[in-house]
């Protein structure tokens, strides 16, 4: 653990706010609060959800930039503020005594806080088929506005998990030719099936065996079919169980849990905010940042409303 001015930094100092996860709506939280000359303890252990994908899209001046960079542009422009210091760890536990909130690190440090900021993302879970994992993020996706004006109008296939494969296959015609890749996942019914072929989008009933080649889809027959990428919709966990054990409101998406929170970001446990990804249905980098910034806003102006009530 670092102070960003390189001064000794002892782990029992109490900070004004630690947040958690040091990723795109993490960093915005906290520029918010540094530059609101609030101390700021940021700890991240470095595993950004997009960490797979080569660029970023549809993030406003940042378009194309490459993810890393982005990432890394933040935490430099954020660890410059004397008054934020960071961690590259895990935070194994937190407890809540009355609003004083103790993190334990993984090497066993504890920190305490008034606020914290929960911006430790979700993680995905694929379909377990061959090849399929070490294309994820180069040439299969979940993001049609991120990824697909790239794939230049050619041939996409999405490959069902759920019903809720439906909703890529009728949007990416806008992107290319589309096969949807049923893979015993759901079955269209006629009224779904009519609708699909209005968008032009060819139904492959056949099973996946594996992916092979850059993007080509090898059916259970033995067929080849090349694509120039893929959509599939993960389902998603919380990462860690900081939410939980906090007992902040959960509530079930469309592909996993996320956190509920207020307009602000606030969650349903005085002095715990949360943005990002974790913190809504569905989202991306532009989408974080924007979490993120109004976060760190509503949770300087916590605590500005109870230094007024504490008078």
């Amino acid at each position: 653990m670092e102070n960003t001015n390189m001064h000794t930094f002892q782990k029992q100092t109490d900070f004004e706010v630690v947040v958690v996860g040091g990723s795109y709506a993490g960093l915005s939280a906290a520029l918010q609060l540094a530059r609101a000359r609030r101390n700021v303890l940021v700890i991240d252990a470095g595993r950004r959800r997009n960490r797979f994908a080569l660029h970023s899209h549809g993030f406003l001046t940042q378009d194309g930039s490459e993810a890393a960079a982005i990432a890394t542009q933040g935490r430099t422009q954020l660890r410059a503020y004397p008054n934020v210091a960071w961690a590259n760890d895990i935070v194994a536990s937190v407890t809540n005594d009355g609003g004083f909130f103790e993190v334990t690190l993984g090497d066993g440090g504890t920190v305490s806080a008034r606020r914290l900021v929960l911006a430790t993302g979700v993680t995905d879970t694929l379909p377990p088929i061959e090849g399929l994992a070490e294309r994820w993020g180069r040439r299969v996706f979940h993001c049609p506005y991120c990824h697909g004006y790239e794939l230049d109008d050619a041939d996409i296939g999405v490959l069902a998990t759920s019903e809720l494969s439906m909703h890529h296959a009728l949007l990416l015609p806008d992107w290319g030719r589309v096969t949807l890749f049923l893979n015993n996942a759901f079955t269209p019914t006629d009224a779904q099936s009519a609708a699909l072929a209005r968008r032009g989008v060819a139904i492959e009933a056949t099973p996946v065996a594996r992916l092979d080649g850059e993007a080509d889809v090898v059916l259970a027959d033995g067929r080849r079919l090349p694509m120039t990428g893929l959509f599939v919709v993960p389902r998603t966990t919380l990462t860690g169980e900081l939410a939980q054990q906090l007992g902040c409101a959960v509530e079930a998406g469309p592909t996993g849990e996320f956190v509920v929170t207020d307009s602000m970001k606030a969650t349903t446990v005085h002095g715990v905010f949360c943005c990002g990804d974790m913190a809504r249905a569905a989202g991306n980098v532009a989408l974080a940042v924007a979490d993120g910034a109004m976060a760190g806003i509503a949770t300087h102006r916590s605590l500005i409303a109870e230094l007024d009530l504490a008078m």
